[in-house]
């Protein structure tokens, strides 16, 4: 569609909510390259081969007992757009509820910004476990942006297949949590939602928000171990080619990192993995993953930086 489209529908955003979220989804896909989706037969199969072996290592190492999600999709990078506007829209709702009468000029604002960061994670991401959170149902889905994976397999010089299948294991061990702790989804769907309706009354709920982070490091955390332990092969290469390009980015893919906290995200994989490393070595795999058995076994923060204190709580 181009940029000069792009434009045009953040010029045209309308309702009467803080973000018209329709010309959120134009106006990102005008600004992304859609990307290739011309997918042969054995490359299929190799998708959910990948998917399927990964899902019987994780199970077998972690010794956990899930289901793979009904939806894997393999995508382009507007049906990834297409899929995370839903997904915004939902979570934005609460707040867009509160919202008194919003002036046009402050809804192109709130419109733009949302399509410029989704434009910007649908040219970056690779694949992706969605636990569909604050929808009516329990669907889950898994999904892969071919284009990026392709691009980004180049760009480091690691075979395509090899690459994809360390991206399919990882959002797996994403998949086997929320699979083995069925009450995850709904602990993440609370604390998001408390810490909404107290933004929408003006207040930043701090507390909440702290929880919220320390349970995203362990949900991190624990897909690093899986990664360690489960993938059927070295991948010392690929993760220091990934931060290498990471770090050789350039200012504005920088800035927009910072911007939408995927530095945050570094840091609660490093400090999530530095947890269950310790917690593994001391009591084995199978014991690191009773974090998952009721809200009460999530370390605390005080646990994530000295997890000798969560093994003496719980005792795996």
């Amino acid at each position: 569609m181009g940029l000069y489209h792009s434009v045009q529908a953040v010029a045209g955003a309308t309702g009467d909510g803080p973000i018209d979220w329709s010309a959120v989804a134009d106006a990102a896909k005008g600004a992304t390259d859609t990307g290739d989706l011309t997918v042969e037969t054995a490359e299929r199969d190799g998708y959910a081969t990948d998917v399927r072996d990964a899902r019987n290592r994780v199970r077998e190492v972690g010794q956990l007992s899930f289901d793979l999600p009904e939806t894997v999709e393999i995508q382009n990078r507007h049906h990834w757009i297409d899929a995370n506007v839903a997904t915004f829209s939902r979570v934005m709702e609460p707040i867009e509820q509160q919202a008194e009468y919003i002036p046009g000029i402050a809804r192109m604002v709130n419109t733009g910004s949302m399509a410029v960061a989704l434009s910007f994670l649908g040219n970056n991401v690779l694949g992706q476990y969605d636990p569909v959170l604050l929808a009516d149902n329990d669907a889950h889905a898994l999904y892969f942006v071919r284009p990026n994976i392709h691009r980004v397999a180049d760009q480091l010089n690691v075979e395509r297949a090899r690459f994809r299948r360390w991206i399919a294991f990882h959002e797996v061990t994403h998949a086997a949590e929320f699979g083995a702790a069925p009450w995850l989804s709904d602990h993440l769907e609370t604390a998001m939602e408390d810490a909404i309706d107290n933004l929408t009354d003006g207040n930043i709920d701090r507390t909440t928000l702290g929880e919220l982070d320390t349970t995203m490091t362990a949900v991190e955390g624990y897909a690093e171990l899986l990664m360690d332990r489960a993938f059927d092969d070295e991948y010392d290469d690929l993760r220091r080619k990934v931060d290498e390009r990471r770090q050789g980015r350039g200012p504005i893919a920088s800035l927009m990192r910072r911007l939408l906290g995927l530095g945050m995200k570094r840091q609660q994989y490093e400090r999530g993995k530095a947890f269950f490393d310790t917690v593994a070595d001391a009591r084995g795999v199978a014991a690191a993953g009773r974090v998952w058995d009721s809200p009460d076994t999530l370390p605390t923060e005080d646990e994530i930086e000295t997890p000798t204190l969560w093994i003496d709580r719980v005792d795996p």
